[in-house]
């Protein structure tokens, strides 16, 4: 099949055969030599019986492969390898994959996708509430945008490329090189394309969960709404935390320009690794524009009694796909997520979650919330959690509520646990509705009026969630922006 949108020098008409350009590659001690892998197998691929990728994705993998810098850590050369060969065997998802049956990403596939450059200048960027924050822009980190007076001994907080060689760099390599198996195109995508590795660690014992460390992930290279191009960006982050340790996250993904006319895609990764008796509190805020798209993978890996929180406030984005993987590595761990997703007029919630125990004792709750406030906006839950063989002692619950607040809005809900022990305590239920009118009811007997009545009640809905949030500056603001969002609904 021909595809209008690429060059001829990509496709050749009738099959997916990819063949080189006829530009030079670069052949020196620091180059990337990963690229040639992907055309060599594509090549032999196309002669082959089994499929290559199609077109479109080896376009997005070769522009991405231009805009790399020549030079990068072991680490990123790595990651780019096997992100590289593992792009071959990657389609670009449509409604026949089941786990892309009710996420439209045709927003993105008919967008001429250019990945973003590096910053030339330090963007604009509000001051963060809190005294330790790390910035990362368009996937690079910048530490004169970024302050840590409160790291503990030993911490460490920065880009892959500062790591000190040592006990830290060979930790920081066999971590994040673990081949994770669960990852899609877009976490491929990631991989290969990602210009910078954001690391943070906490050793043993240490703990920085009072004055938390604030990840503000920025996009600042933007495109006009309409004009059909996509600038895009892959920051990732690495978190390992220590044996004993504890530490508080805030994630926060924003653009530098806050009107819905620009467009772009974030496409991030963020894996956190929670060693032995570890902790981590976490709070993830999403707030890009409305014209943006935002593709986010996190994968968590617990040891032996960890603790995992999640609190994920996301209100912005045209398409909005979070993909939350978490698998308990050891007995007597702990996992506790709550969402709230807000979805406004042509915009997608999408919340992918695999929760995966495998160990006696194993304790999890996860609460989702999601309001439709628009007859075109779209929310997705599709919410996974695995009990397997020898998970016993295992007490898990599920809840998902969505309030269809406009008519026409739309909700795909699949709560779904998988169990194949036989001791365990494990729940899920989920409920779509409008407002109630006995709650309705029940104000309006008491003088408040309609309007003021559905407010309330709204707003209330969410801040079960919002007040989970640990962190108060981040709590308030948070709070204030979801009710300036509701009162324009």
């Amino acid at each position: 099949m021909m595809c209008s949108s690429l060059s001829a020098p990509l496709v050749q008409s009738g099959h997916l055969g990819v063949r080189p350009r006829p530009r030079p590659r670069p052949v020196c001690g620091n180059s990337l030599q990963f690229q040639p892998k992907i055309l060599d197998a594509a090549n032999s691929a196309s002669s082959s019986s089994f499929s290559v990728s199609d077109p479109f994705v080896l376009e997005i993998a070769d522009k991405l492969e231009d805009s790399l810098s020549l030079t990068s850590s072991s680490f990123l050369k790595r990651l780019r390898d096997s992100s590289a060969l593992s792009i071959l065997s990657r389609r670009w998802p449509s409604s026949k994959d089941e786990l892309f049956r009710f996420t439209d990403t045709s927003f993105l596939k008919s967008s001429k996708i250019l990945p973003t450059a590096a910053p030339s200048a330090e963007p604009p960027i509000s001051a963060s509430p809190v005294s330790n924050f790390l910035t990362i822009v368009d996937g690079h980190v910048l530490l004169s945008l970024s302050h840590f007076p409160s790291l503990p001994p030993g911490a460490f907080a920065g880009s892959a490329a500062d790591v000190p060689p040592g006990s830290l760099s060979e930790t920081v390599l066999a971590t994040g090189t673990e081949r994770f198996r669960e990852g899609d195109l877009f976490w491929d995508l990631n991989g290969f394309g990602a210009p910078d590795l954001a690391v943070v660690y906490i050793p043993e014992g240490e703990r920085m969960i009072d004055e938390p460390l604030h990840l503000r992930l920025c996009a600042s290279e933007m495109a006009e709404a309409g004009s059909g191009v996509l600038p895009l960006s892959n920051p990732r982050v690495l978190v390992v935390v220590g044996k004993r340790a504890e530490l508080g996250i805030i994630e926060e993904h924003f653009g530098t320009v806050k009107s819905a006319g620009s467009s772009y895609w974030s496409n991030s990764v963020l894996e956190i690794v929670l060693e032995e008796g570890a902790k981590v509190s976490h709070s993830f805020i999403q707030t890009l524009n409305q014209n943006a798209a935002h593709v986010k993978w996190t994968s968590v890996r617990q040891g032996e009694c960890s603790i995992y929180e999640l609190v994920e406030v996301s209100t912005g984005g045209k398409l909005f796909r979070h993909n939350l993987h978490i698998q308990q590595l050891g007995r007597d761990t702990t996992t506790e997520l709550s969402t709230l997703h807000i979805s406004q007029d042509d915009q997608i919630q999408d919340l992918h979650s695999r929760l995966i125990l495998d160990h006696p004792g194993g304790f999890s709750r996860q609460l989702h919330k999601c309001m439709v406030l628009h007859s075109s906006g779209h929310a997705i839950f599709d919410g996974n959690i695995k009990v397997n063989r020898f998970a016993q002692k295992t007490d898990a619950g599920q809840l998902t509520r969505t309030l269809l607040l406009a008519p026409r809005a739309t909700v795909n809900v699949k709560p779904n646990l998988q169990i194949v022990a036989d001791d365990v305590k494990c729940s899920h239920g989920a409920a779509i509705s409008d407002l109630e009118e006995e709650q309705l009811f029940y104000f309006q007997v008491r003088g408040i009026d309609l309007q003021t009545a559905r407010d309330a009640i709204i707003f209330s809905f969410g801040s079960e969630v919002l007040g989970r949030i640990p962190f108060e500056p981040f709590r308030n603001q948070t709070s204030e922006q979801v009710k300036e969002l509701l009162k324009k609904r």
